[in-house]
């Protein structure tokens, strides 16, 4: 068990933690969930031995194992899958005595451990691992240096995945996860034997993993049983709203009944209506938590409504002379709301920044209305942002006749007050960044909003903030986001963008979902195509599957060696005069043999695609 006793923590001046009582039994799987700078990070720093409490006592059984999620990557020349199997530290140490050790007893005792520690099938494990976290068969062979920051922390993960351990502490594990690798990793840790404390913005996550919700209020901790919808109305009880607080969704709510009395008798907007009703009818599951949050805002409504409000007829895009979509053909009316579906490097920010005009279109006609105003956040969006300017001089970039009072008041919306509007936004969090520049695409009063992966950096209360605005929202959306509860709020319809191709999805979420489990979970592991998406992996795939034929040569050169000398000594009489030399060498053959059996097979594989 793990326990929290009059927990009192300070960092620095900052007081997160003062007289905090916990308690999580064996096997529980904990949400852990806390506005920003609340304490979840030292928390977890307290469990690595990394902190100190001030006061009172944190304990766990001493022989646990721990694994985490470094935060650092090195650029190595390792294969991505030898990193992977390096998680498990147990594993090496004994192949690293083994390899240096001439005792034939302890030789003996070494593959016995290696046999408890499934080390035969540590590289199919590693392999099925890397493969549900998105990588191709390929790509496991490249160098850890090879891949981008994003895939980098993936390979952080598997790591941790792959360390045998009775405490898990993921933070924030589905940041750099697309939505088929988080619906892949939520099977995986349903299973997971050990106490897992997770740290996650993600509510569909939470729902579907975890199974008590620990939560950091006024610098204590309290726990929830269930999963995070559970705790939430949980929550919702307990609270007092304030009559203000309840104003304000009561204004919402009746912002979306207006515009469904406004239009419900027009049948040119019948089908607008009837998706901003299932919104109001979903703002229910909403409300707890946005009620609470420090801010909200909205979508001013757009000034004009062209319809369409643009056209592609068989568009094909890309960079240079690498061709990600092709035969694109798709007409955006007013008011739709648009789910784009796909894995990483499938093409969706591709598709989104062709509509944005980003990105130029290599072939075909892209027609766009006379009237269309465009509010695009990209993935990269906070980069784009001065560090040294303020967040009234961005918004005044925007609105240069604009009295300044009434920028400021915009800002004030976005929670940015005072001496926060004029102030650099070089010590601004990631949240507070991408608040900026949602506020910069409102003040436009777009008509068509392009948002890919708008939740990245923003926490559950203004994810909140951003999904009430959404469903509020009169223009066209849409949106690419892994966060499955935002897509289902604001979206009513999903298309899919696969093999270069976007087209209309058949189902909703779950239907998606459902369908990516049986594919891709539960059915054997295919051997997927490299995305070309990374296509400097790609081109230097050629030149590392070569060198990995010629490491696993070497490799059944001395294992060949190896057994030959084993064969040798158990030919000989006198080794049948010492039982235990006699049984480690048999051992030893077993072990020398599974291993040769593993690398010969990898390198027919490899000699095969070469």
């Amino acid at each position: 068990m793990i326990r929290f006793s009059n927990v009192t923590l300070r960092r620095g001046a900052k007081l997160l933690l003062e007289g905090a009582d916990l308690s999580v039994n064996p096997g529980e799987r904990v949400g852990l969930i806390g506005a920003n700078g609340s304490g979840k990070s030292s928390l977890f720093a307290l469990l690595r031995g990394e902190l100190h409490t001030d006061k009172g006592e944190v304990d766990f059984p001493a022989h646990w194992r721990l694994a985490h999620v470094a935060q650092e990557t090195p650029a190595l020349e390792r294969a991505a899958l030898d990193y992977a199997i390096d998680g498990d530290t147990r594993l090496r140490k004994l192949e690293a005595e083994l390899a240096a050790t001439e005792d034939g007893v302890r030789i003996a005792e070494l593959h016995a451990s290696l046999g408890d520690a499934d080390a035969y099938t540590v590289r199919a494990r590693a392999e099925k691992l890397l493969t549900g976290l998105g990588f191709s068969q390929d790509e496991i062979l490249f160098p850890v240096a090879s891949f981008s920051g994003g895939w980098r922390m993936r390979l952080n993960l598997a790591q941790a995945l792959m360390c045998p351990s009775d405490l898990l502490l993921l933070d924030e594990p589905t940041n750099h996860l697309d939505l088929d690798a988080i619906i892949w990793l939520e099977e995986w840790l349903k299973r997971y034997p050990g106490t897992l404390i997770v740290v996650s913005h993600d509510r569909d996550f939470l729902d579907g993993v975890v199974t008590v919700v620990a939560h950091i209020d006024q610098k204590k901790l309290r726990r929830y049983s269930g999963n995070y919808s559970a705790f939430e109305e949980s929550r919702a009880q307990n609270l007092v709203l304030a009559a203000a607080q309840v104003e304000k969704q009561q204004r919402e709510r009746a912002h979306l009944q207006s515009f469904i009395d406004r239009f419900r008798a027009k049948a040119t907007k019948a089908r607008q209506a009837q998706s901003r009703m299932k919104m109001l009818a979903k703002m229910e599951d909403l409300a707890p938590l946005h009620v609470a949050a420090p801010f909200s805002f909205e979508f001013r409504e757009p000034l004009r409504a062209p319809n369409p409000l643009l056209v592609l007829d068989s568009v094909e895009a890309g960079y240079g002379d690498k061709l990600v979509l092709k035969e694109v053909t798709l007409s955006l009316q007013s008011e739709q709301r648009i789910g784009l579906l796909g894995v990483n490097g499938a093409g969706k920010s591709t598709f989104i920044k062709a509509i944005a005009g980003a990105l130029p279109v290599l072939s075909g006609e892209m027609t766009v209305n006379k009237g269309l105003v465009i509010g695009y956040f990209a993935q990269h969006q906070v980069e784009m942002l001065r560090d040294d300017q303020s967040a009234l001089w961005h918004l005044g970039r925007l609105a240069p006749d604009t009295r300044e009072q009434e920028l400021r008041n915009h800002l004030g919306s976005f929670n940015f007050p005072g001496d926060m509007a004029t102030d650099s936004i070089e010590h601004f969090s990631g949240g507070e960044k991408a608040r900026l520049a949602l506020a910069l695409i409102v003040w436009q009063r777009p008509n068509l909003l392009l948002l890919d992966e708008p939740t990245n950096h923003l926490d559950l209360e203004t994810r909140e903030a951003l999904t009430v605005a959404l469903a509020q929202f009169e223009g066209t959306l849409v949106l690419v986001s892994h966060d499955r509860h935002l897509l289902r709020a604001t979206t009513d319809q999903l298309l899919i963008v696969a093999e270069g191709r976007v087209q209309p999805f058949d189902g909703d979420l779950d239907d998606y979902r459902e369908s990516l489990v049986k594919t891709k979970i539960e059915a054997p592991q295919k051997k997927p195509p490299a995305r070309a998406a990374r296509d400097p992996l790609v081109r230097g795939s050629k030149k590392h599957v070569e060198s990995r034929i010629k490491r696993l040569e070497e490799l059944m050169a001395r294992l060949n060696a190896r057994k030959s000398d084993i064969e040798s000594k158990l030919g000989d009489p006198a080794t049948y005069q010492d039982p235990d030399a006699y049984k480690a060498l048999l051992l030893d053959r077993a072990y020398v043999g599974k291993e040769l059996d593993q690398v010969e097979s990898e390198w027919l594989e490899l000699i095969e695609s070469a």
